[in-house]
């Protein structure tokens, strides 16, 4: 009944408040047990296969680009209690990493991490890392080195948590896998200066490995000490023997937002390893607020000598002073280098309404767009815990964001169809009145689509299909006369022997060109 009553509640809430047609097509992934803390992944190899995943325990997959879903809740013999993290090899496996909840055992003692080899349709009860006595193992990020499948996994380790005691402490750890999940190695420590117990501002978190292009490990982390950076260059056995610092953390990372229960600017780390002109380069984001407690900021800055030097923080959004933008997460797009960014933002009201934004650098974080992917803002409830973070994954222009909303009191999952023809500023050339191009109708498709198209006066108009090589894979027709209108055209990719992929589709008249990608899954 309740998760009937939450479907009623968000569908009314939008029969209220849309604002008009969203550029990009929100999909609502879950409702069901009061989700939040998203985390998402595609298979670059297949990127119609997309896994989520969100508090305390479920996972969520889909076959078709994120249109549907399908899921349910994990189980582990160790326990299945929260912070998931996804991520998926080479093989398309995928892997899902949890805090544990043993019953009988010490809450939240070990690292697990179930495995799919069915696309997240089911999992294996897991294999773990890091269980030392009574301390508390939290906050895990993961990452494959996809030359290896090697995994690696960094996360805080608490003596006591919640302790003031100055004798309790934090420190970052690191494990890995050469076995594709089936054995973990002993935990290393990263950090040199340990952080305090009390899961605020001195204590040592946010620790999200990145793999550089020869298989480095790069990771930083937020504490007393600001933001500082670590780094291995043999698969994770020596590390440096001093942290790197990275620069300061005005106000800490434990900050607070209006009308959110619980809010943090803990950094995410990441490395080009496209074959973009940034190939190489880190990049570090965090969200702060040195500019004031009513300004939150999404903040980036990048190293291009292996971590040892940083350039000052560049701010990602582009809206005017004095409004708050929170929860970032960023990803790159390991097919162009280009940087995609997820956060929420208040810049368009002077109350609680929170949107949802992403931002997008095709110059290596020298320059931002913002753009808005979510259909209508939504009002949190600080009563109501929404989680400590959002997700994106993105490969070669096929991206999927993952964010929590909460409307009244009613938490659901979302994602987006993002279409890079319409991120803000952006966009290709306009097309004229009397000649264009719509996307075509479903994508990504895996049977019969459609493709739409208006002139204005009647000419000949060829369509071809190309590959992403730029080579002609097929002509829907060539140099046919169409009376001035509005036209659509279906073909179907199968009987045209089409493999799953990329492709551009091409409409060439009198006009001009124009020119859309679309995606085929099989």
């Amino acid at each position: 009944m309740k998760s009937i009553l939450s479907v009623l509640i968000i569908m009314l809430f939008f029969l209220l408040v849309h604002e008009g047609k969203a550029q990009h097509n929100n999909i609502l992934i879950t409702t069901e047990r009061d989700p939040n803390e998203p985390t998402i992944v595609l298979d670059p190899a297949n990127p119609g296969h997309v896994v989520a995943g969100c508090n305390l325990r479920s996972t969520y997959y889909s076959t078709d680009g994120g249109l549907t879903w399908t899921g349910g809740e994990v189980t582990s013999v160790y326990g299945v209690w929260g912070d998931p993290v996804l991520i998926v090899d080479t093989a398309g496996h995928f892997y899902y990493f949890h805090l544990s909840d043993p019953e009988g055992e010490p809450w939240v003692d070990r690292i697990v991490c179930q495995k799919s080899t069915d696309n997240g349709a089911s999992w294996s009860t897991g294999t773990y890392m890091g269980l030392n006595g009574s301390k508390l193992q939290d906050k895990e990020w993961a990452v494959v080195d996809r030359q290896t499948n090697n995994i690696y996994v960094c996360w805080t380790q608490f003596d006591v948590y919640g302790s003031s005691n100055p004798l309790d402490s934090t420190v970052i750890l690191f494990s890995r896998s050469t076995d594709n999940g089936g054995s973990w190695s002993d935990p290393v420590r990263l950090s040199k200066q340990a952080g305090d117990c009390i899961d605020n501002d001195n204590t040592v978190e946010g620790a999200v490995p990145a793999v550089g292009p020869n298989g480095e490990i790069y990771v930083s982390w937020a504490g007393p000490a600001g933001i500082v950076f670590d780094r291995s260059q043999d698969s994770g056995e020596t590390w440096l023997a001093d942290d790197i610092f990275v620069g300061d953390f005005p106000g800490g990372w434990a900050y607070e937002i209006p009308g959110i229960y619980r809010t943090n600017g803990m950094p995410i780390t990441e490395c080009d390893t496209s074959g973009s002109p940034y190939h190489g380069t880190i990049y570090i984001n965090w969200s702060d607020q040195r500019n004031g407690t009513n300004d939150t900021d999404i903040w980036l800055c990048k190293s291009t000598d292996g971590g040892d030097t940083w350039s000052d923080p560049i701010r990602v959004n582009d809206d005017p002073p004095g409004r708050h933008q929170f929860f970032t997460w960023m990803t790159i797009d390991q097919a162009n280098g280009n940087l995609y960014f997820i956060f929420y933002d208040r810049r368009n009201y002077d109350d609680l309404k929170t949107d949802v934004y992403m931002a997008v650098s095709k110059d290596g974080g020298e320059t931002f767009t913002n753009f808005r992917i979510s259909d209508s803002p939504f009002l949190p409830n600080s009563q109501i815990f929404f989680g400590d973070y959002t997700d994106i994954t993105a490969y070669d222009d096929f991206i999927r964001p993952a964010w929590t909303r909460l409307d009244y009191t009613a938490l659901s999952l979302w994602t987006a169809i993002i279409d890079v023809n319409q991120m803000t500023g952006i966009e290709t050339p306009r097309e004229p009145d009397d000649f264009t191009l719509d996307q075509n109708y479903p994508n990504p498709f895996t049977a019969q689509t459609y493709i739409s198209f208006k002139i204005g006066s009647q000419q000949s108009v060829s369509l071809r299909i190309y590959n992403l090589m730029g080579q002609v894979v097929t002509t829907l027709f060539e140099n046919r006369s169409y009376e001035a209108g509005k036209h659509v055209e279906g073909f179907i990719p199968s009987e045209m022997k089409l493999p799953a992929g990329t492709y551009f589709y091409v409409l060439q008249s009198d006009r001009g060109v124009l020119k859309k990608r679309m995606l085929y899954l099989k």
